[in-house]
């Protein structure tokens, strides 16, 4: 398969793009701002390239070169995200605009870019990784409105593109991760401590990556012990 990963610098995207190249079948293609942690996880194994690159601000020519040498695209996993914990009062426009780009826009416009190449493939597969903050009926948390409705535009432009895309083949799933040891945890929840680790859950989500659409299509799926 051929896989990209946004936010593969740390957490779970580093940790499943690593689980993803123990099958020298694999490609994945890592994508993150972060240049020094993504050249790190490229030296790990031969099977990872990678490109900085801004979703906000997405070098499209660069990453079309990328692509356009691995050969297409199989596998698209949004998993790069973006938390600001303030009290809604404190936060700002500029707040909201952040948190809508990289959780959603940013997601739109990767999809966008890259569907001709997902199109092409017999295993077309969009993971866009929610949290169970946007997942409707669950527990919400002070501070995480921006973040949590974000998430929730995630959701609901998961079950929209399952159906737009079905003719074409295209899977389209959410995971709604619940509390998994991160720093973007510890930015929600300062000090505490997850039963899950980001390792433990990337295998999962490896597994999904390449199965899930073989039994589900059009999901939000709650993937979590705890909230938080």
């Amino acid at each position: 398969m051929n896989i990209i990963i946004t936010g593969a610098s740390k957490g779970i995207g580093y940790d499943t793009a690593l689980k993803l190249a123990e099958n020298p079948e694999n490609k994945i293609l890592a994508l993150s701002r972060n240049e020094q942690k993504v050249k790190e996880l490229a030296v790990e194994s031969d099977q990872i390239e990678y490109l900085v690159f801004d979703i906000t601000s997405p070098d499209i020519d660069a990453l079309l070169q990328k692509v356009e040498a691995m050969g297409g695209v199989d596998i698209l996993l949004n998993n790069a995200g973006l938390l600001i914990n303030k009290p809604f009062r404190q936060l700002t426009m500029s707040d909201w605009q952040r948190s809508f780009g990289t959780n959603i826009l940013g997601v739109i416009g990767l999809i966008r870019t890259l569907l001709p190449y997902l199109e092409k493939s017999s295993n077309a597969h969009i993971i866009n990784i929610g949290s169970m903050g946007g997942f409707q009926g669950s527990s919400k948390f002070p501070g995480l409105s921006a973040y949590s409705a974000s998430k929730a535009a995630v959701a609901n432009l998961t079950e929209c593109l399952a159906e737009e895309l079905k003719d074409q083949k295209i899977a389209v799933n959410c995971l709604a991760f619940g509390a998994v040891q991160t720093e973007m945890l510890e930015t929600a929840f300062p000090g505490y401590q997850a039963s899950l680790s980001s390792e433990k859950m990337a295998e999962w989500v490896a597994w999904f990556c390449l199965n899930g659409h073989q039994f589900f299509n059009g999901k939000i799926l709650p993937v979590s012990v705890s909230t938080p």
